[in-house]
């Protein structure tokens, strides 16, 4: 099992919708960074845990955990010309963006800020890509000691 950060604004889609959605389960789409996804279509697996990250918004943070549920497919987004995420460049035989489908597990006891995170920079989550300078990917990979720790900070 491999473990993931994946960010969302909770104005446009937060961890409450994806609660409150069929099945407590979501397509993930919208990616439009080329590491990002190369993870969505290679890397990430069924099985997998991600934590939801509310991003942009007043108080920042971790916000609970989601299960990644079907392989990385082609997001048709792309091709949907009413589609805020439409990519004229993107071609059905070869499309160039991907998304997995994810499923709620539960909300932390409490939410872990961006604040919280930063004061172990230096130590238990040195090397946390979230924390790195310049870092803006929607979707991370996260070491499962770094997953440990920030799950520790929850009780």
């Amino acid at each position: 099992m491999q473990y993931w950060l994946m960010k969302s604004e909770p104005k446009v889609f937060g961890l409450d919708d994806l609660a409150a959605r069929p099945g407590q389960r979501e397509p993930w789409d919208g990616v439009r960074n080329y590491q990002a996804r190369n993870w969505l279509r290679d890397d990430m697996k069924p099985g997998d845990r991600a934590f939801f990250y509310h991003s942009n918004c007043e108080v920042p943070g971790i916000l609970g955990l989601m299960e990644i549920v079907t392989p990385g497919y082609p997001d048709p987004s792309q091709f949907d010309a009413t589609s805020r995420y439409f990519d004229p460049l993107s071609d059905p035989g070869r499309p160039r963006w991907y998304l997995v489908d994810v499923r709620y597990l539960r909300h932390l006891c409490h939410p872990i800020s961006l604040t919280t995170l930063r004061r172990y920079t230096d130590g238990p989550l040195a090397g946390f890509r979230l924390l790195q300078k310049g870092s803006r990917l929607s979707i991370m990979p996260v070491s499962e000691d770094h997953c440990q720790f920030i799950l520790d900070l929850e009780c």
